[in-house]
């Protein structure tokens, strides 16, 4: 449903293009959006607006929903700028899309310049659509005014996870509590609870309703990010659509990492603080420090991490007073957010 309300607005944004010079950055956008993405954080929406007792066919919350992809959309634009990322899903992140469209135009350097200026001012366009895609929905005055400060909250939330993660990037230590706190903003709340609270606030909920579901937003938004974390570094590109070893080369703080760093040995620990972060890791450095995370058993405690919150995840839908779809579709939610291979 949200998947193809985001394509409808998309498709009338590009129809009512003034001119083709107008129409190409609006294809590009809407490329982005059309390359793939699990559409989790509309899912999440919709999932709080039926637990709340949202009717079957909820008709604008599914365009309200659908706002929230346009403005992960923003958020990862600007996240591969930031991360200098060459890849995403699959195919080469859009700075890099657009740096290679304008390479016969300029110099190399001044391409990937363009290329980078360009992302930016197109990822600014998708959160200036999200923003007008929830407006225009077709909300009530009195749901506009319930989910609004929740969607303000959820942004705020994403820029400071985002803030601390870009902090600690490149200076990886075995802080595991700091670690976590960066997961918890960026991705536990913006991922799965506060989606989940938009679409509750839709519906009507209270706050009983809202910290209900936040009993089960936290523990499987922190799962999710440990399963990201591990497949960062140990996953199949082929299934991520990014490269393995762009986490070991930009110095991510995970929680993976803090683990490595606060278990190893003397000689471990040289090899991480000698590789973790460098520019120019090669293949074989990286599988050095993958060694590590193994035989250290960091690898090991953030399985077991993410086991435990799963369960904590759904430990908390036992008794909670939510329709019996809506307790099926966070169980099976619960289960793909944390088992996951992309």
């Amino acid at each position: 449903m949200a998947g193809s309300a985001l394509a409808d607005f998309l498709d009338q944004k590009c129809h009512t293009a003034e001119s083709s010079r107008s129409l190409e950055p609006k294809e590009t956008l809407r490329g982005f959006l059309s390359s793939g993405g699990k559409l989790i954080r509309p899912v999440m929406c919709l999932c709080g607006w039926y637990a709340a007792g949202g009717a079957w066919d909820p008709g604008p919350v599914v365009k309200a929903a659908a706002s929230l992809e346009l403005f992960h959309a923003f958020a990862l634009i600007h996240d591969d700028v930031m991360d200098d990322s060459d890849a995403r899903r699959g195919r080469p992140a859009l700075h890099r899309l657009l740096a290679e469209f304008h390479r016969h135009r300029h110099t190399p350097g001044h391409a990937e310049r363009h290329g980078v200026h360009a992302a930016v001012l197109l990822g600014d366009l998708a959160l200036a659509w999200s923003d007008e895609m929830f407006h225009t929905a077709g909300l009530s005055p009195a749901q506009i005014r319930a989910a609004r400060p929740l969607l303000d909250t959820m942004r705020g939330e994403v820029m400071f996870g985002q803030c601390l993660d870009l902090l600690a990037t490149g200076r990886p230590i075995g802080d595991i509590e700091h670690a976590l706190t960066i997961s918890r903003f960026k991705t536990a709340k913006y991922t799965v609870e506060r989606p989940l609270h938009i679409g509750a606030a839709l519906a009507g909920a209270g706050q009983a309703m809202l910290d209900t579901l936040t009993a089960y937003a936290l523990p499987l938004g922190e799962a999710f990010q440990l399963r990201d974390d591990l497949l960062g570094v140990f996953g199949d590109p082929r299934e991520t659509g990014k490269p393995v070893d762009d986490d070991l080369r930009e110095g991510k703080h995970t929680v993976l990492m803090a683990f490595g760093i606060a278990r190893a040995d003397h000689s471990q620990l040289s090899v991480l603080r000698s590789l973790v972060g460098r520019s120019d890791l090669d293949a074989e450095q990286a599988d050095a420090i993958r060694d590590v995370l193994v035989s250290t058993g960091a690898r090991a405690a953030v399985e077991q991490m993410i086991s435990s919150r799963r369960r904590r995840a759904l430990s908390a839908l036992h008794g909670a007073p939510l329709p019996p779809h809506a307790i099926t579709a966070l169980r099976r939610l619960a289960h793909a957010a944390s088992a996951r291979s992309s």
